[in-house]
């Protein structure tokens, strides 16, 4: 039986892990008969622990798949380059952009406004172990894009990307606002750059189903939901399809008390506590929410991206319980211990992107993938903390789930360019 710790000490890609038990026992054995029985083992058990204890392996392998079966994560310009795996280094030359520079950032994630003293965690960059990530060059980024359409599916993370994504372009170009000639919702943003015919949206859905308020008290930061598992958000669904390029994202909403339908009925729920409601994990949620979202896209012509699992870094407490985030720079890879949830996110995601790109092949439907999940997992220091405001101005949860601008988010757009210039195929 493979034991799955609810914390595990890992290195990344290639390193050791920390297995239940490290005990050694010595025998009386011929060595050469005990390292064959030691193989003989390892070949049976490892195929049933790799699935939730190896951070390199999502179900059923670590290989997202684009139109032509080839691997999307591995595929790059230097022999394979897995640019989603490395290092953060220092770099003191500083971000790209500052809140002077850029007044295209919300007050949600402009830290420097709000009075964050250090500095230090804008002086970091993401190093590939194998190859060089390229700065990112907004002029070239522009003329890739030219005459596209780049659409944000997902929470305020994936609003956050979007957000970063301008404040780089802004080095070249400040682009229109058109959001008002499409809808009045503040949660669907378009921006035009008139000069390439370019226009980036975020497209605000971060259950990516259906999902409506079940709390009779209304909502709240807490409150419970119903999610309609097998029913895509329309909202979204019905705007992708004109778009060459959809970035698909969600995690943080899926740890709220949730209400689980399908075909109409009750099926269960997460952290509801009620009676006779059957308990399913948000991973049930996590799973059949982005399998219904790949499913919407089945005749899509443009390209899904899968941007992975954001991890938040509160310490000294829950997020509701005084929990914060006041490091200020990142983690290194030894020894780091992370949350057994983080990688069931992360798995769950990839698994069910490597089925959809497996069924879309058959309608040439191509897939790419952002890989920010074992970057991010080291950047506790890129968050607002306290210093950053929210709509609804309450300071007094921290901010340990979005990301500063600048700040590491930026990496995300790196990687984003990187695969537009054919680093990672259909990406």
């Amino acid at each position: 039986m493979c034991l799955s710790p609810p914390t595990i000490t890992m290195k990344f890609h290639g390193a050791a892990v920390e297995l239940p038990n490290g005990k050694t026992t010595s025998t009386d054995i011929p060595k050469h008969v005990f390292q064959v029985a030691v193989v003989l083992i390892f070949l049976t058990i490892l195929p049933l622990c790799i699935n939730r204890n190896n951070p390199r392996s999502p179900l059923p392998s670590p290989k997202i798949e684009d139109d032509h079966g080839l691997s999307l994560r591995s595929r790059g310009f230097d022999k394979k380059c897995d640019i989603f795996t490395g290092n953060w280094i220092p770099f003191p030359e500083g971000p790209y952009y500052t809140n002077a520079t850029c007044n295209l950032m919300i007050d949600q994630q402009n830290c420097m406004k709000f009075g964050r003293p250090d500095t230090e965690f804008l002086k970091w960059r993401w190093k590939p172990d194998e190859c060089e990530l390229p700065l990112f060059d907004a002029l070239q980024f522009l003329e890739l894009v030219r005459g596209k359409s780049i659409a944000f599916v997902g929470d305020s993370v994936g609003r956050n990307q979007m957000q970063s994504l301008l404040c780089l372009l802004a080095s070249a170009v400040y682009p229109e606002d058109i959001s008002e000639k499409y809808t009045s919702d503040i949660n669907f943003k378009r921006w035009f750059y008139a000069d390439y015919n370019f226009t980036v949206a975020t497209l605000w859905s971060p259950f990516l189903v259906k999902a409506s308020d079940a709390d009779p008290n209304g909502h709240s930061y807490n409150s419970i939901m119903n999610l309609y598992l097998d029913k895509v958000d329309e909202a979204w669904a019905t705007q992708v399809t004109k778009f060459d390029y959809v970035i698909i994202s969600a995690g943080q909403w899926f740890f709220r008390p949730l209400m689980f339908y399908e075909n109409g009925q009750l099926v269960g729920c997460f952290k509801c506590q009620q009676e006779n409601v059957t308990d399913l994990t948000h991973y049930y949620g996590y799973r059949k929410a982005f399998r219904t979202a790949f499913r919407s896209l089945k005749d899509y012509k443009g390209v899904t991206i899968l941007r992975t699992f954001s991890p938040a870094h509160f310490e000294n407490g829950d997020w509701n319980k005084g929990g914060n985030c006041v490091r200020t720079r990142p983690f290194s890879k030894e020894g780091l211990k992370v949350d057994q949830y983080v990688w069931e996110m992360y798995f769950t995601q990839m698994e069910e992107q490597r089925a959809a790109a497996k069924e879309g092949r058959k309608r040439g439907l191509q897939f790419g993938l952002l890989d920010t999940t074992e970057a991010m997992l080291l950047r506790p220091d890129g968050h607002p903390n306290h210093y950053g405001h929210s709509p609804q101005r309450n300071v007094t949860l921290a901010d340990c789930v979005h990301w500063c601008l600048p700040g590491p988010i930026d990496t995300w757009n790196e990687f984003l360019l990187y695969n537009l210039k054919g680093g990672q195929k259909n990406a």
